[in-house]
């Protein structure tokens, strides 16, 4: 059981049986008793504070026909999750708006049930919006849940700036981000190693094509890690694969046959399927590859299905909850899985 500082003003006016009702909300309010928090007995608070048992008897039958605490017959008075007092208060703070962020959301809040009241902020990878957001109400949060992707010129500032909340109150999702230390939750993806290791799972089915091309978008407004570059790299040049890495399927670019293509955007994805359409003699899956990161539901019927390297983003947001729920920081490697289809 949590210590317990009943405040009660003898002096005061205000009959004690409210004293106690106000008392048991103000620690609720300021985070120092949450959901499912036992509280003491009437037997034992009576006798801890002088009071009449019939006074914190009545003071208890408020608190519960307000779903302020619910009783467990056989263990005692806990602090509800039914109450708006007693709700987790998250700031969720995504670096960008997409499907499988819409995917983590969905998740987290289903898992949560109505036990958390969630702020919702998008800062667009922006390090100026992200500091306005995070320093507007710093104090105001049971947790923060961050999604840190930045451009590089200011992801040390960014490090520096998410160091000062406390860890207690800190999950890091998606990006493992190194200068942030302390013992703090994190669902995170291995970038460099997951793609190297789905690309190993796919090697007999890459074989068949001459060159491996990446399309990875430097210059997009929401960078991407560069460890997938590493992985990528990596598994090329283990497997002795000829490879290139672009920018973009530019309207210069004409897919040939023999090459397999990494996307990673989807209007990169749309590009090279309109121009594969569009060249006499190539055929996707067959002597040009395609392979997509992220899945969604489009993906499974587009070209009778295009083959993706994934995150199980529901799981993301689903083991986030977990952590908030069990209060216990953890750090965990989100799964990455491969969908075979007939793109590759």
């Amino acid at each position: 059981m949590k210590k317990f500082d009943l405040y009660m003003d003898e002096s005061s006016s205000v009959p004690k049986y409210i004293q106690i009702v106000k008392s048991i909300k103000s620690m609720i309010t300021l985070g120092k008793l949450k959901y499912g928090d036992k509280i003491p007995s009437i037997n034992n608070l009576s006798a801890e504070y002088y009071l009449s048992r019939d006074t914190v008897e009545k003071a208890y039958t408020i608190l519960k026909k307000q779903g302020i605490i619910e009783s467990v017959r056989g263990k005692g008075f806990y602090i509800s999750h039914h109450s708006d007092l007693s709700k987790f208060k998250i700031l969720l703070l995504f670096n960008k708006l997409s499907v499988y962020k819409k995917e983590i959301y969905n998740s987290l809040l289903i898992q949560l049930e109505d036990r958390a009241e969630v702020v919702f902020q998008v800062y667009h990878c922006e390090y100026s919006l992200f500091k306005k957001i995070l320093e507007q109400q710093k104090e105001a949060y049971d947790y923060y849940i961050i999604m840190p992707h930045f451009k590089k010129d200011c992801e040390q500032k960014a490090i520096e700036l998410i160091s000062q909340l406390p860890k207690e109150k800190l999950i890091l999702l998606d990006h493992q981000i190194e200068g942030i230390n302390g013992y703090f939750g994190s669902v995170f993806q291995d970038f460099k190693m997951d793609i190297y290791l789905a690309l190993k799972q796919l090697k007999t089915k890459l074989e068949k094509y001459q060159k491996l091309v990446l399309v990875f978008p430097f210059h997009s407004n929401y960078p991407y890690p560069e460890q997938i570059l590493l992985g990528f790299k990596k598994f090329a040049v283990e497997e002795n694969f000829d490879f290139e890495i672009i920018p973009e399927i530019s309207a210069e670019r004409n897919p040939i046959k023999g090459e397999a293509y990494v996307v990673i955007e989807e209007n990169d994805l749309v590009n090279l399927i309109k121009k594969t359409r569009q060249i006499k003699g190539l055929n996707i899956g067959k002597n040009l590859g395609i392979l997509s990161y992220n899945e969604t539901p489009l993906k499974e019927v587009l070209q009778k299905g295009i083959t993706v390297i994934t995150t199980d983003f529901s799981a993301m947001g689903k083991l986030t909850a977990d952590m908030i729920l069990s209060k216990e920081g953890k750090k965990i490697k989100n799964e990455f899985k491969v969908i075979v289809r007939e793109s590759l």
